[in-house]
């Protein structure tokens, strides 16, 4: 009853009309921002920081709450429309919400995310306030082995499960992986990849990295077959889900949700992984699954709703043990330190009324999330009927704003314009992108902790093994990698029974040889705009 009794205080406090309207302008920025490519909560909240030195230490926790989930889900609108993620979170969202809106169902995908989001964020914000000490006792407990065998996890997962070639997407993954590696190494201070370039020594940002593979990448695949394919404006749709798509969306809704608050709630979890577990679960157990890759919504609505519950598990380190494990958590600890607070375990105790205002505040910016958003969705799908050259010439002008805006350097546009001409190259020979992604956001964080490892057990490989979690994991992982062998021993052990004649093995073999061509040939075929 204490922290029931203490949420309905926070709700007594932000709900006073000047707190309830910091929540407003908090979400509509933070959504504002979040449909521009590379513009996320973290920058905006790291610019506003100076602007609320003025204000009561509640209200402006209680703004940033609202920018943190207005630019979780602005990043979606952009993925969806423009097939340019605003947040590295948003990136799984690119691939079935952008297809759903090429094929006249952008409101749909629009909505499905809405409302994912409005779930997935109430449900992980009760989580945090219910469940906080017990998932932080829980992840505190894991060590450096069983973080690196989850970003392995991660990593195999959906390489081996999206597309239809894994030599592609190994492929894709070791481009990802050695972009990862650009920088100086945080151990010995050599740098690595960086061709004897100073501005290369902090790494690529992985915003420039996704904006440039996804929306340049993707402008400069339409550009080439612009003249060869008929213009014709990309159709709205109806303006809202019907009950097919209510049904297929509420249990990836709630799946979505399982996943994404208990990683968001890891020292060394985030967004990212959930997101790409969620969808590559969704996969796995959709009714549908020949839609995946042309615009299913179980693609948008189980990423979504991970993405926002993540969102909500994240404050549980920050706010528990004074770890931020996303920027945007970074730099709102910073704001607690400038205002002397010092966010730990003591920080429910000593800043109670400050901690449960900011938390009821996410129950609010949820609900005026859906309420702003819900009946944008129409108005927003219309932006594709814009003519595609107008349309295209936008998103360039966005991801170089956006790019630019990171570092506010111009070698920024240089890194967009190679990375870019490599996500061309990567759509005209049939490599998935989204492994490249994975392997770019997760490679330095599997890195430091392989070598945490290693350091915790004197160099000994058997250090790996050190977790009863860690092993388990591996015996996942070695269940995904032999698979498919093991699968194809076993369809050729099966007696094929033959008709008269004899014929019917060749005929299968035939059959089957003609079949695989025939997905070689659909797998580099690419479908033009």
């Amino acid at each position: 009853m204490d922290v029931w009794s203490s949420l309905m205080d926070g709700f007594a406090t932000a709900l006073t009309p000047m707190n309830f309207m910091y929540a407003v302008i908090g979400v509509i920025l933070g959504t504002a921002v979040g449909v521009l490519p590379g513009l996320g909560p973290a920058m905006t909240v790291a610019l506003l920081l100076p602007v609320t030195y003025a204000l009561e230490p509640t209200s402006a926790f209680i703004m940033f709450a609202g920018i943190y989930y207005g630019g979780m889900y602005g990043g979606s609108t952009t993925s969806i429309l423009l097939n340019t993620p605003g947040e590295s979170s948003s990136v799984v969202t690119a691939i079935e919400g952008n297809k759903m809106a090429k094929a006249g169902r952008a409101a749909q995908a629009l909505a499905t995310a809405a409302i994912g989001s409005f779930v997935a964020g109430t449900i992980g914000t009760a989580l945090l306030a219910v469940c906080a000490p017990i998932v932080v006792k829980f992840a505190v407990s894991l060590g450096a082995p069983s973080y690196f065998a989850i970003m392995v996890l991660a990593l195999l997962a959906v390489t081996a499960v999206l597309g239809s070639s894994r030599l592609r997407g190994f492929a894709s993954l070791g481009l990802g992986l050695a972009i990862g590696l650009v920088g100086m190494d945080s151990v010995t201070g050599q740098r690595r990849l960086t061709f004897g370039q100073p501005l290369l020594a902090d790494g690529l940002d992985i915003v420039v990295v996704a904006v440039a593979i996804f929306a340049v990448g993707e402008a400069l695949w339409v550009a080439a077959y612009l003249r060869r394919t008929p213009l014709h404006a990309i159709p709205v749709g109806q303006p809202w889900m019907g009950k097919f798509d209510w049904k297929r969306s509420w249990m990836p809704w709630l799946r979505g949700t399982a996943f994404g608050f208990p990683f968001g709630a890891l020292p060394a979890g985030g967004a990212e992984i959930p997101t790409f577990l969620s969808y590559v679960t969704e996969k796995r157990l959709s009714k549908h699954p020949e839609e995946f890759g042309k615009g299913a919504i179980e693609g948008v609505a189980g990423p979504e709703a991970a993405n926002n519950a993540a969102a909500a598990g994240t404050l549980t380190p920050m706010l528990a043990l004074g770890l931020p494990t996303n920027a945007t958590a970074a730099v709102m600890l910073a704001a607690f330190t400038s205002y002397g607070i010092q966010p730990g375990p003591q920080l429910f105790t000593s800043q109670g009324p400050l901690v449960w205002a900011l938390i009821a505040s996410l129950f609010i910016g949820n609900f005026l999330l859906l309420i702003i958003n819900l009946p944008l969705a129409p108005m927003w799908a219309k932006l594709l009927q814009l003519p595609r050259p107008y349309l295209y010439a936008g998103i360039l002008f966005f991801a170089t704003l956006g790019a630019y805006s990171v570092n506010l350097q111009a070698f920024d546009l240089v890194i967009l314009l190679v990375l870019g001409a490599l996500g061309f190259m990567m759509r005209r020979f049939g490599l998935p992108v989204l492994p490249l992604i994975l392997g770019v956001i997760l490679g330095p964080r599997i890195e430091g902790q392989l070598r945490k490892t290693l350091q915790l057990s004197a160099g000994d490989p058997a250090g790996l093994l050190g977790e009863p979690i860690a092993v388990g994991i591996y015996v996942i992982i070695g269940l995904i990698l032999l698979w498919p062998f093991a699968y194809k021993l076993f369809r050729r052990s099966r007696p094929v029974a033959a008709p008269a004649g004899g014929a019917a093995p060749l005929a299968t073999e035939a059959g089957d040889a003609v079949h695989s061509n025939h997905n070689a040939v659909y797998t580099n075929h690419k479908e033009r705009p």
